[in-house]
């Protein structure tokens, strides 16, 4: 972040080197007095000389002028604050230029470029008039293309598309977000930028396409939370008090949606490694108890087909559905569903259970779900 150091660069590196002004200046093909004044900044080195002297030196040009094209985690933050500061301080066109100044030295550091994006869209507001606000605003759009096109940071460009976005939609244009998030994203993934969509359609005045949006997104929260809970009772498996924390929440988490129905695969994975968990901990009755609402799980998914689905609440799903590349019905065949089912209840994991009798019974129920499936009279 400073200015070019030239003058102080050749004296150090020259001495580094241990060599005289004379020296260099016969390597160069100057005179002695032109490496003297290079040294005391009465001048500065012809351009065409700059690739020999930092052939000499052992260094790239940008090293010999002292030029730094990226700044480090600790600088970009430290800059930021000092901007910030001065824009509360001074006036703020001064500060303005200066922000401009840097993103001309620092074109090529997209992680700077796009906290200066964040700094404009947190001051742009303090701009005199409504003109001057529109114009830094473009600015900041800008600046979040440039990122989009040359930076290889997938977070960076995440985060560069995210603050485009709003800035549009302060702009009010709903209908160029709306496009161009349609343009990065699929109704199969909308990602991070899903609530900003959603903003866009809603301003744009389409409350259809909103309404969709909001509930694939809630709905993928929904799952990912009862997913990713489960990984948890993996990942704690062996702390009571942890695994008890993590299944009442998800437990809560079920009933709240009625997961039961509306997904009742995954509650029936859910209550598998529920009952896992209690078992490794010695809690029987916690143990039987999730074995016995897998058993339920299980059951419902087999109440009609097995497809995806939504309910009363989630009720614009099924066109989400239809359009994923597998559509909606289960990846797997119900037979083999069935067969998976039984040999669940028949893990090693749960031999250690003390009443035989009430696990039994369990596993009767399961014989009865699956041998009233079609084309499964045989049994399993």
């Amino acid at each position: 972040m400073n200015d070019l150091r030239i003058s102080e660069n050749i004296i150090r590196l020259r001495r580094k080197k241990g060599v005289t002004q004379e020296e260099l200046a016969g390597f160069i093909g100057v005179t002695k007095a032109s490496v003297s004044k290079w040294e005391t900044a009465q001048s500065m080195p012809d351009i065409l000389l700059l690739p020999q002297l930092a052939a000499f030196f052992d260094v790239t040009v940008d090293e010999l002028l002292g030029y730094e094209p990226q700044m480090s985690r600790e600088q970009i933050k430290a800059c930021y604050h000092r901007l910030a500061s001065e824009f509360a301080e001074k006036p703020f066109e001064e500060v303005m230029e200066e922000s401009e100044r840097l993103v001309k030295q620092y074109y090529s550091c997209y992680p700077f470029l796009l906290q200066i994006c964040v700094l404009w869209m947190n001051h742009f507001m303090l701009a005199p008039d409504a003109d001057r606000q529109q114009e830094i605003l473009a600015g900041i759009v800008g600046l979040c293309e440039h990122i989009l096109r040359g930076c290889k940071d997938l977070g960076v460009c995440n985060n560069a598309a995210s603050i485009k976005v709003v800035t549009e939609l302060q702009r009010g244009k709903a209908e160029e977000v709306i496009g161009f998030l349609e343009g990065i994203q699929t109704r199969n993934y909308y990602g991070e930028n899903s609530e900003l969509l959603v903003q866009a359609y809603l301003a744009a005045g389409k409350p259809e396409p909103a309404d969709l949006a909001a509930q694939i997104e809630m709905y993928r929260h929904v799952m990912g939370i009862l997913n990713m809970g489960i990984q948890l009772l993996i990942v704690h498996g062996q702390d009571k008090k942890r695994c008890e924390e993590i299944i009442g929440r998800l437990d809560a988490l079920i009933h709240a949606f009625y997961l039961e129905r509306l997904n009742s695969n995954a509650v029936a994975g859910y209550e598998y490694q529920a009952a896992v968990t209690m078992c490794g901990q010695g809690m029987e009755e916690a143990a039987y108890g999730h074995l016995e609402k897998y058993v339920e799980a299980v059951g419902i998914l087999f109440q009609g087909e097995i497809e995806l689905h939504g309910d009363s609440f989630f009720d614009r799903l099924e066109e989400w559905f239809e359009e994923l590349d597998l559509g909606r019905m289960a990846v797997r065949d119900r037979k083999l569903i069935a067969s998976s089912a039984m040999a669940v209840l028949s893990q090693p994991v749960f031999a250690t259970l003390s009443d035989a009798g009430r696990m039994e019974r369990i596993r009767e129920r399961m014989r009865r779900l699956i041998e009233e499936q079609p084309n499964n009279k045989e049994g399993v």
